[in-house]
């Protein structure tokens, strides 16, 4: 440092961002694995599963295309696709109402920009995906909740109601919901439209577990309600239905010219989202069937599997989610986040160890969350059973668990 000069520091805007709960457990994982354990990543939605195989053809037989700059808003092809791909859900959309992203991530924080001011409030049921929290400071917006119901069932209008505020620019939810599986069905997406109709504000619907729903249709689409079309804005991604997280394909979907044109705009900025990727996906997008139902099976059976187990535990609670692939479990433990900590530093069953991601983070509210785990279902039955043996054998030499 210069004599003279105060140090540089990064923005106070980085400064704030709160600290992935899977960033923090990172280097324990990490240090675990160079002493030989084998791990079962239980806190990351990474599926195990294969994308169709039309990814792998439409990969090689772009080999050879010329890679220009794709436009803005996306190719023709992948745009067409995405509109068949709603047309098949029973939505019809036109290619002027979609903009692809880099992933549902970007979709997000386009909506955010396209759709709040610095310093306007959003307002998002609580347990949420923990990175919404940093995508909302970054857009220089506060962060607002309203408790989810019991059983983490959607939160009741009058909830909602009592929430907004006069800063209140934007409705956040995701159906299913990350991490806890909620559902959002056709009449409570009507009664959030009554609400945002009333206030004049904007529904952003996260909708990337949309058809991994367990007993039922898919999830009903916010784009489906009527007289809704200048309020919603959906964010969408082929990561989870198609298992192909590394492609980075989201969308963002609004029948709302003024907010396509700026999200246009501000996509702009970042030129163009990867050639080879949105021609990989068109032909899964054109025709999801039969393939999705095989993936929705797939994460039944693991979810059915791993509530069992867990069920079983002395002390330990969980529901059965709705939807999505994500588990919650309550454990008899007084800081998650020690004890996730505890399992990768100090404990293994035969040379094999566990990595859960705390709750802690997915809520704003202090001390929501504290003895709550979240669990991936991203391996077989048969592995995850194996993983919730190794947690209940952890719980049970845990020095610091809670005595019922």
């Amino acid at each position: 440092m210069t004599a003279g000069h105060t140090e540089l520091a990064v923005s106070r805007r980085c400064r704030a961002l709160p600290v992935s709960p899977i960033r923090r457990l990172a280097p324990l994982a990490d240090e675990a694995k160079r002493r030989g354990r084998r791990i079962i990543h239980l806190n990351i939605g990474q599926p195990d599963l294969q994308a169709p195989p039309s990814v792998a053809e439409s990969i090689a037989g772009a080999a050879g295309r010329h890679l220009a700059y794709a436009p803005s808003r996306g190719l023709p092809e992948a745009l067409d696709a995405w509109v068949t791909y709603y047309r098949h859900h029973g939505i019809e959309v036109e290619p002027g109402d979609i903009v692809i992203t880099s992933g549902a991530s970007e979709a997000l924080s386009l909506a955010m920009i396209a759709t709040c001011d610095p310093g306007d409030e959003i307002l998002i049921p609580e347990p949420f995906y923990a990175p919404y929290q940093g995508t909302t400071a970054v857009a220089g917006l506060q962060l607002r909740t309203v408790p989810l119901g019991p059983g983490f069932t959607p939160p009741s209008p009058e909830a909602i109601r009592a929430a907004i505020t006069p800063k209140t620019r934007a409705i956040l939810i995701c159906s299913p919901n990350n991490p806890t599986g909620t559902v959002y069905s056709r009449e409570d997406l009507l009664a959030l439209g009554e609400i945002v109709r009333e206030t004049g504000i904007f529904l952003l619907s996260d909708e990337t577990y949309r058809e991994i729903v367990f007993d039922g249709p898919p999830a009903p689409s916010a784009l489906s309600i009527p007289g809704l079309d200048d309020h919603v804005v959906v964010i969408d991604s082929i990561s989870k239905r198609f298992n192909a997280c590394g492609m980075r394909i989201g969308t963002i979907v609004s029948r709302n010219p003024a907010v396509m044109t700026a999200v246009a705009d501000l996509a702009e900025l970042r030129l163009a989202v990867p050639v080879i990727e949105q021609l990989a996906i068109a032909e899964a997008l054109s025709a999801p069937e039969p393939y999705i139902s095989t993936v929705v099976e797939t994460y039944r059976q693991r979810v059915d599997a791993l509530v069992t187990a867990l069920s079983r535990i002395e002390g330990v609670t969980c529901h059965r989610p709705g939807g999505g692939f994500y588990v919650i479990a309550q454990l008899p433990v007084d800081d998650s986040e020690q004890f996730a900590a505890w399992l990768l530093r100090d404990f293994h069953v035969d040379g094999e160890a566990v990595m859960v991601t705390p709750m802690s983070d997915f809520y704003v509210t202090p001390g929501r969350g504290q003895d709550e785990i979240r669990l991936a279902c991203v391996f077989d039955p048969e592995t995850l059973t194996r993983a919730a043996g190794i947690l209940e054998a952890g719980l049970a030499a845990y020095p610091s668990r809670r005595n019922a």
